[in-house]
């Protein structure tokens, strides 16, 4: 890894930070040709401004889809960029400031992608806080009951509320993390949100096999994105990802395939399924 400032010290407070403000910039540009596999398709995906979340977002507006996506309102510089990305592909773009841990947001969310767009296809729930703490003591319930607002409440909410619009062939995938399977000593709530979303995946694709919609998930490990530059500290930043098999971190544009597969018709066989995408770390479940 280069030897430059991770976060311009100018925005190191404004958590969890623009993607803008990184020194080093992520890579979220799609590698290859569209091949029209979102044709005629919307989207909504959530965090959707940076990171996964922006890489995910213009890989589906490559592949024929409008794209919807739900950021934070202090986030406005990077959600207007990615705005701008989406539309550069031919798409129409929606960008939606709000909180996902609200319910009456997210239901106000999808009203305005339906008032939009006129109907619903794929929901990528991927808007997640992550905070460090290197002792349980130190996690306070404020930050708890915040953690699992966002990650856990979120997730339950955005699904509630595209629910009455999907139709069967629609799809839901959502962003757990490879801590739900190896846990983290650093990342205990976050952790224990992420092994929750797992469960709902599997729970929820259950439910809802038989109206057709699939319900799958992609479980990164470490990936450059404005969320660990922004929550850990410099000192694991320097060796950040170096002990994967790898040796790396992901790339944005590394992950965000992983969600197109599961979105299209391509993984129509596939549900209550993870797509582990860590550097070829092996994990259990």
């Amino acid at each position: 890894m280069d030897n430059r400032p991770l976060i311009d010290p100018v925005h190191v407070d404004n958590l969890p930070g623009e993607e803008r403000a990184l020194e080093r910039k992520p890579e979220w540009q799609p590698r290859y040709p569209g091949s029209g596999r979102l044709a005629g398709k919307v989207a909504l995906v959530t965090g959707g401004d940076s990171g996964i979340g922006r890489a995910v977002a213009v890989l589906f507006a490559r592949e024929g889809a409008d794209v919807a996506f739900v950021h934070l309102p202090q986030e406005q510089g990077d959600a207007a960029d990615t705005l701008g990305f989406i539309e550069a592909e031919g798409r129409r773009a929606l960008a939606i400031p709000g909180d996902v841990g609200a319910r009456a947001f997210c239901h106000e969310a999808v009203e305005r992608v339906i008032s939009a767009f006129g109907r619903l296809d794929v929901l990528v729930n991927n808007a997640s806080e992550q905070h460090e703490a290197k002792d349980l003591a130190e996690i306070s319930e404020e930050q708890l009951r915040r953690t699992f607002q966002t990650n856990v409440f979120g997730y339950f909410f955005m699904v509630q509320a595209a629910l009455p619009h999907l139709r069967r062939g629609a799809a839901i995938v959502n962003t757990v993390s490879i801590t739900a399977y190896e846990g983290s000593r650093h990342l205990l709530d976050y952790s224990a949100t992420k092994g929750a979303e797992t469960a709902f995946t599997r729970s929820l694709a259950k439910n809802l096999v038989e109206r057709g919609i699939r319900v799958n998930a992609v479980a990164p490990g470490p990936i450059w994105t404005p969320l660990n530059p922004f929550s850990a500290s410099e000192e694991k930043l320097q060796t950040f990802g170096e002990d994967t098999p790898m040796g790396r971190p992901g790339q944005p544009n590394e992950v965000a395939p992983a969600y197109l597969f599961l979105a299209c018709e391509d993984g129509s066989y596939i549900t209550g399924q993870t797509i582990h995408v860590n550097g070829g770390e092996v994990v259990n479940g």
